[in-house]
């Protein structure tokens, strides 16, 4: 399923208080709309686009997404939006409100699963709290909370269906699964998260701020093997070790670099390597794996980690690691820009048992421990 992330961030917010519209207010190191937009950058989604007002090119430059103006209202903006995205053959398209920056990645999970199910997806919290009317600050009646929901977006549709329901719909809607039902689509709930919060109010900013923060530390562990193959030397840790074999691989095969990348996007919870270089992806043969390092550690950084430190064992009887070790805690320290200190390269056989003491290949495994920057 082709999906596109749709962020609607056209709007004034004025509730938010004096200052910009909150979109591009900071908010724990970054603006909203950055915490936003790397929510959606994610292996399952093709495209993200935002929707914003046409005064704001300046604050939206250098962003890497497709701009589109956004109108007078939030269905006309959203609508602008479908529009600028019709001929580029999506499946599917996550409409999602830019002040809700927080958004965890288990929710969005669960919108694209139930898309294969239903035309259209949304999450939701049940209400819980008692219900109560009021006047001039007196409670003047209850009301039923059973089957009542509170809306949160990512809002999820079938391309099509929405794009001709927004076609079909002139008037303003409270969102775009008001916009689903008015067209005859049917809407599955999925689970929301109270984390999910929308800012709107200026305390909203500091609730936000302490979610996005989050835990202090994040810890990864990456596992990776190589075969040996024909070849005058191998890749480990970013420097070329003389040996009378190869390593067999779609890239360069550096088997440490590999499983240090993965460990970092572990920790991340943002998959492997595969998944953000596929291997069925021809730009990717023969690519050196500093590529693919780099990559995660500059998404660590967008998330708000830097390195605290790495430990990477290699697993062969040969070639002889010590000897390259120093070189290798170099090489990786300069390719995520860290001191020497904070990498560790070492290595063990394993006692001439398994595959590797058959010296078949060489395997790999690396731990990492991530820190709020």
């Amino acid at each position: 399923m082709k999906i596109a992330a749709l962020i609607v961030a056209a709007g004034r917010g004025t509730r938010a208080g004096p200052g910009a519209p909150k979109q591009w207010r900071p908010l724990a190191g970054r603006r909203v709309v950055d915490w936003t937009l790397a929510a959606f950058d994610r292996p399952d989604i093709a495209a993200r686009a935002l929707v914003i007002h046409p005064d704001d090119r300046a604050e939206a430059a250098g962003l890497d997404v497709q701009l589109i103006d956004g109108g007078a209202t939030r269905s006309e903006s959203v609508r602008n939006g479908l529009e600028a995205l019709a001929d580029q053959e999506f499946d599917a398209v996550l409409i999602h409100d830019v002040a809700r920056p927080c958004v965890p990645a288990a929710v969005v999970d669960a919108v694209i699963a139930a898309l294969h199910r239903s035309p259209g997806a949304a999450p939701a919290l049940a209400v819980t709290d008692a219900l109560w009317t009021g006047a001039a600050a007196r409670v003047t009646g209850t009301r039923d909370r059973d089957g009542l929901y509170r809306a949160q977006t990512p809002q999820g549709f079938r391309f099509d269906a929405i794009l001709a329901a927004h076609r079909a719909h002139r008037d303003e809607a409270a969102d775009d699964v008001a916009v689903a039902r008015a067209f005859g689509l049917d809407v599955a709930i999925t689970q929301g998260a109270e984390e999910n919060l929308k800012i709107t109010l200026p305390a909203d900013f500091a609730r936000a701020e302490t979610l996005l923060k989050g835990a202090a530390m994040r810890i990864g562990t990456g596992y990776d093997v190589h075969q040996f193959c024909e070849g005058a030397h191998v890749m480990l840790c970013g420097v070329a070790v003389p040996h009378a074999r190869g390593l067999k691989g779609h890239s360069d095969a550096d088997v440490g670099m590999h499983a240090l990348t993965d460990a970092i996007y572990g920790a991340l919870a943002r998959g492997d390597i595969g998944q953000h270089f596929p291997p069925s992806d021809p730009q990717w043969k023969g690519a050196e794996s500093h590529i693919f390092l780099r990559h995660a550690v500059d998404l660590a950084a967008e998330m708000g980690y830097a390195l605290g430190n790495a430990d990477i064992t290699l697993i062969c009887e040969r070639p002889k690691v010590g000897p390259h070790a120093t070189a290798m805690r170099a090489a990786l320290a300069d390719i995520m820009g860290c001191d020497m200190d904070q990498v560790s390269v070492k290595a063990t056989t394993s006692e001439k048992l398994g595959f590797t003491g058959r010296e078949e290949g060489i395997a790999a495994q690396a731990s990492v421990l991530l820190v709020r920057a």
